[in-house]
């Protein structure tokens, strides 16, 4: 079967190509590049990723007027439908802006920006994106942000917890976020936010300075997940 995934790219995005490349290395063929003022997703789209960046240079509260995008349209109509959808850094604000995902993203307690390599333990391995992890498991993903503190309501915190929507924890405080949560995932699994960069980790484990390989199997999951389906 020939998988077909596509990139969202926003004006202000920066992590648009390395999000194609990480793609390009599990699927083996180039991910389709989208703008973001297209009305409509390429047909027959299997996998859709938005990155991470400054879309519209953050104004009013990051991933907001990306949000209100016309290719946001489209993107909402298909994880509905259940085609994967993964937002990195920017991508998951953007997903809380479009209401595929709950909570918000705000800045980061301290008020700086957080830019190192991150211990984060995998909480769910239920998703299309964590299938390729272990349960309780470390991995090692950079982060790079300033509004990555997640907020949400006891009620809904407790709900992630409750429904085991909680894909990724900090194994320290990094940026404020209530219980550490570094990802969440929707409630049919088949949307992801998660503020750490895997696609800066699909390097090979004796390169750790080029971020390791931990983020690699996420896409490779996804992959499987599809060829299964």
């Amino acid at each position: 079967m020939a998988f077909k995934a596509g990139v969202i790219t926003f004006p202000g995005s920066n992590c648009d190509r390395d999000m194609a490349v990480a793609i390009e290395a599990a699927l083996g063929k180039p991910a389709i590049r989208i703008w973001h003022g297209d009305a409509d997703l390429p047909e027959g789209l299997d996998f859709i990723a938005l990155p991470g960046g400054f879309s519209y240079g953050d104004y009013l509260r990051s991933g907001a007027m990306a949000a209100k995008s016309p290719i946001m349209r489209a993107v909402v109509n298909a994880a509905q439908r259940g085609v994967p959808v993964l937002g990195v850094c920017n991508g998951f604000q953007v997903l809380t802006e479009s209401g595929l995902l709950p909570g918000a993203l705000m800045r980061n307690a301290g008020q700086t920006f957080v830019c190192r390599t991150v211990a984060l333990t995998v909480e769910n391995t239920a998703s299309p994106f964590t299938q390729g992890y272990n349960q309780g498991e470390t991995i090692r993903i950079p982060v790079a942000h300033h509004d990555g503190n997640y907020f949400a309501d006891t009620a809904t915190l407790d709900a992630l917890e409750n429904e085991g929507r909680v894909a990724f924890r900090y194994n320290e405080p990094v940026n404020g976020s209530q219980r550490d949560i570094a990802g969440i995932l929707s409630e049919n699994g088949r949307v992801l936010g998660m503020m750490p960069h895997p696609e800066r980790a699909i390097s090979p484990a004796s390169h750790p300075s080029l971020g390791g390989d931990d983020g690699k199997r996420l896409f490779e999951g996804v992959i499987t997940a599809l060829a299964s389906a």
